[in-house]
């Protein structure tokens, strides 16, 4: 339980619509600022405006999965009004509170630095990226047969990148009957790929590898999709790049070559927010009972 935790919630979607609900459910006390707009009632929480708010009192600070911007904005579909985090927001809260976020950047890194803050980016823990790549590889498959005019069961996939969230895309194209090519950098991962019943190829060779393929999966965060690499690949192919923005896919090329690039960051809030604000809020409870414990 949380009871006598005090935690805001600033900004974000849908998911932190079912964070907040199972926070209030093991007895948070939850301040929801850029929530005005939200018509539902939310028990055991109360709404304030980010200027009025009581940070001397929190003992942690909840961010949408973005964070922030560059200039300190944090995104939401629930207020009009423009929420900018400053590092004076943060100096304001006891020594003891814990800022949360999705992912970060320079401008939330350095803002809880000059207030003295722990940051906890949830997108780097393996548990948080593994849950979330099931939502994102549904999220995929629902993408692909909205936009090829083929089964994806004899299709020629190809997955870039074998990290958490390729691996699932790989095994859930696999399991719907797709002849599944995954590209990978290290050796070790080409093994497992090969033991997962998969073709493996260095992705160094992904120009020779995507020539005859129906969709491309691209999960890495550099350009690998390059204007040359696009040249090499079918014009009537599929391209549904998951990496964190811009992509790694040159969409320009992709573009004036006639091949449709899709870039799909974030689909876990998109397809199944309930699920995504779900897996947050189970990882969330148990770090701060961690932290809890830690103080005591």
């Amino acid at each position: 339980m949380l009871t006598g935790l005090t935690i805001a919630v600033i900004g974000g979607d849908a998911r932190q619509l079912e964070v907040i609900r199972q926070l209030s459910e093991r007895d948070a006390n939850l301040v929801l600022i850029g929530f005005e707009q939200l018509d539902e009632d939310m028990t055991g929480s109360a709404k304030a405006k980010l200027d009025q708010a009581h940070f001397e009192s929190f003992d942690a600070i909840l961010l949408p999965v973005s964070g922030t911007n560059q200039q300190g904005r944090v995104e939401t579909i629930f207020s009009d009004e423009e929420l900018v985090l400053t590092d004076n927001h943060l100096k304001r809260t006891p020594e003891r509170c814990v800022v949360y976020s999705g992912i970060s950047n320079d401008y939330l890194e350095n803002a809880a630095a000059a207030a003295g803050r722990k940051l906890v980016k949830l997108f780097e823990r393996n548990d948080v990226a593994i849950y979330n790549s099931i939502p994102t590889a549904e999220g995929t498959i629902m993408m692909v047969i909205q936009n090829t005019d083929v089964t994806i069961h004899q299709s020629n996939v190809a997955v870039l990148g074998f990290g958490r969230t390729g691996m699932t895309v790989a095994r859930m194209m696999d399991a719907l009957g797709a002849k599944v090519k995954v590209g990978a950098r290290r050796s070790e991962h080409l093994a497992r790929i090969s033991e997962m019943g998969l073709t493996p190829f260095y992705t160094e060779k992904v120009a020779e590898e995507i020539t005859n393929i129906d969709v491309c999966i691209n999960t890495i965060p550099d350009q690998v999709l390059t204007a040359s690499v696009l040249s090499q690949m079918p014009l009537n192919a599929l391209i549904v790049d998951l990496a964190s923005k811009p992509g790694g896919t040159d969409f320009r090329y992709a573009d004036k070559r006639g091949i449709k690039a899709l870039l799909a960051p974030g689909l876990p809030g998109i397809v199944a927010p309930k699920t995504a604000g779900g897996i947050l809020a189970k990882v969330l409870h148990s770090l701060l009972k961690e932290e809890r414990k830690n103080e005591s």
